[in-house]
């Protein structure tokens, strides 16, 4: 039960963050505002933003720490098989972070290379692997069918909500 508060609470936050301090051209702020019209949205983030001055590291480097936080969480208990290889899905944000840093870096896609967002990352990462201990066997996240697998696939598909366009 903690471990879904946790990952309520961190996605809740990088959602705000996302809305309210990053470009109003990320996917997510694009879907708000068609909810809330564009007049409603800036006034609320002029009213959130005065109320809650953040600094840089927080909005840029933070949301991703805490979506590896999630996605570990949710990922605890997979393996995704290829054939006898099996991969251990608590490191696949490791593996998504690092990667998608590297094409930051080489200008391959939108965004900046940033040591501080792989630092952030890094912390979440250990966090999530250091607590929230759990004795369940481990399953093949392709093959198994139930509600958990949902939210852990979910889970990666967020991401896309902070999608820039240009």
């Amino acid at each position: 039960m903690k471990k879904n508060i946790a990952i309520v609470v961190a996605l809740l936050v990088s959602l705000l963050i996302y809305l309210f301090y990053r470009t109003e051209k990320t996917v997510v702020t694009c879907l708000f505002i068609q909810l809330v019209s564009v007049e409603n949205y800036l006034i609320l983030k002029q009213h959130i933003v005065n109320a809650v001055p953040l600094n840089n590291t927080l909005i840029y480097s933070l949301p991703e720490g805490l979506w590896v936080l999630c996605i570990t969480l949710t990922s605890k208990n997979y393996d995704v098989n290829f054939g006898k290889w099996r991969l251990n899905c608590t490191f696949i944000p490791l593996i998504f972070c690092f990667t998608l840093e590297l094409l930051q870096l080489f200008h391959v896609t939108n965004g900046r290379f940033d040591i501080v967002d792989i630092l952030f990352s890094v912390v979440f990462w250990l966090l999530a692997n250091g607590f929230w201990e759990e004795r369940i066997e481990r399953q093949n996240l392709l093959k198994s069918r139930n509600a958990n697998v949902l939210i852990c696939l979910a889970s990666y598909c967020i991401v896309y909500l902070a999608h820039v366009f240009n």
